[in-house]
Formats: structure tokens, sequence, C-alpha cells
């Protein structure tokens, strides 16, 4: 299964996010910590070396994922030429409010009221922009929701007489390259679940966690990980948790068992997991990306 997400509305996005970025000094790209170059969009990064702007790239979620892959991502990042990236929190107040000062490192000609420094936040849908703002402005001014594409259009707004930032909608991308991409998003509800299968993402997540956290998956579920596969797993969190249909003979509901192991890997509760490090990136690149058809949503 191949997963593509393109909602109209994201192509005006686009064009409105470059008119923007002309008149931006610092882009700042929010990622998901757990997968943050699956959870990197390539037009962002198109757009910002087109106009040379400097990037800070946030790290968020940082609570919920692998402490030991996140170091390996700042220093992935911290080796690249005019970026700078930290690993935040944006439901901490005083994580974002490190962000300003970070950003005035990378620009520190806008300093002024005459040149106040002007900040943008991109990223996909429902990777903490709008939580960031809510903070960084200390008063709810945007959506927030555990669903993607909350936010529609630009906003503004004066942090100080010096700084100014401005909140942009979740922006995908036309084509998602790599199937096990599509499918980190999918696990991490960056996508819309009217473009995935849940039983088919959560197989695809079982996986990971076998490979690399199958202690997590012991503890959470209470089950052997050396016996199962991921469909196995998904079956035994459906015995275990009792998603089992009714006058159907004890068959199994797989999909109530999908959201339950999605749900505790999205909410922390399975354990600080990543489903990316830069050696595993490495190597899917490695692979050749399967040819896909891109199918733009309602």
């Amino acid at each position: 299964m191949s997963i593509q997400w393109f909602p109209g509305h994201m192509t005006s996005a686009r064009k409105k996010a470059a008119e923007t970025m002309a008149r931006t000094d610092v882009v700042i790209e929010v990622l998901d910590a757990r997968l943050p170059e699956a959870s990197s969009n390539p037009m962002i990064r198109e757009l910002r070396l087109a106009r040379q702007r400097p990037c800070l790239k946030l790290l968020n979620k940082a609570d919920l994922a692998d402490p030991i892959a996140t170091a390996a991502w700042l220093d992935y990042y911290g080796r690249q030429p005019g970026v700078k990236a930290v690993a935040i929190s944006c439901k901490k107040p005083g994580d974002a409010a490190k962000v300003p000062v970070l950003c005035q490192q990378l620009a520190p000609h806008r300093n002024d009221n005459v040149k106040p420094l002007r900040m943008m936040i991109m990223g996909i849908p429902n990777v903490g922009k709008s939580t960031l703002m809510n903070a960084l402005l200390k008063r709810r001014i945007a959506a927030v929701g555990d669903e993607p594409a909350v936010t529609k259009s630009q906003q503004s707004f004066d942090l100080s007489l010096r700084q100014t930032i401005i909140d942009t909608p979740g922006l995908m991308w036309p084509k998602i390259e790599h199937d096990a991409d599509g499918f980190m998003l999918a696990a991490s509800h960056a996508i819309g679940r009217n473009a995935v299968i849940d039983e088919e993402v959560a197989k695809f997540l079982a996986g990971i966690l076998l490979a690399r956290y199958s202690a997590l998956l012991a503890a959470r579920y209470k089950l052997d990980p050396a016996v199962l596969d991921a469909v196995g797993v998904v079956e035994t969190v459906a015995r275990k948790r009792g998603c089992i249909f009714k006058g159907r003979g004890g068959e199994l509901d797989l999909e109530k068992a999908a959201m339950i192991l999605l749900t505790d890997y999205r909410s922390g509760a399975l354990g600080r997991i990543s489903l990316e490090t830069p050696v595993t990136r490495a190597a899917m690149l490695a692979k050749p990306a399967a040819p896909t058809v891109v199918q733009e949503a309602d």
C-alpha cells in the first residue's frame, strides 16, 4: 500500500508561503523528533535555499522520542550549512521561549526597530506549529487539535518591536517518494485518516517496534516478541485488550486493536520511540523508491 495525501488547499498554501518567504529572515521548520527527515517537507528546503534563508529546525515532541536517536539527528543537522537544530517540546513554555533567541543568532543583522527580525514557522500538518505559536505569544491565537491540517491560513504577529513571526498552514508535498515515509507519517498522525488503512499502518509500526523496541512492546502488552511477527503483534493486542466482535465466534477486531497500538505510540504510552535514525534513513534511501500514483484528497 502506497500512502499519498495532498489536500487541494495546500497548492495555494505553497504559493503563499513562497511569497512570504521573500520577506522573511529566518525559517523555523517544525519537525516531529520521532521522524525528523520523514516529517521534513522537501518543498520547504527548496524554497528557503532559493531565497538563501537560514533555518532553525525544531525537533518537536522530543519528550516522546528516543533520546539517543534525537542526539544523532542533532549532530546530523548540525553539520548542514545555514542550519541550526534543537530538540524541544512546544508544550513546555521554557522550550518555546528559546526559539526567538536562536533565530536571532541566525540573523544577527536584524535586531533593531528599523529592521525587526522576521520569522516564519513552517512544517507539515500536526507537528506542533500552532502549539508553538500559542506558547510564544502566551495566549491562544492558533487552533490546536490532534488532527492534521487544522490551520488553513497564514497569521502574522509581533512578538516585540524587534521581532515578528508568521504562522503558516501545514504543508505536505505532492508525492511521497518512499513508502516507509508515508507509513511513518501516518503512524504519527500527520496524514488524514481518509488516506490510510489503520490496520496496515499498525502492522508497519509493529515491525519497527519488534526490531528496535521489543522490550517496550513486551512491557506494555505482556507479550513475547520473540515468537511474533508484525501481524501477530496486532492480533495479540486484540486478544489482550478484548477487541473481539460479539456474535462472530471470537473473531478479532483488528481495526480496533490497530488504533490501540497507534494511540499508545502517539501518546507516548508505549515509551520514548523514534521511527528513524540517520543510519536507518541512509539505508532506506539506498533502496530504489517504488513508483507511486498521486491522488489529490478532498
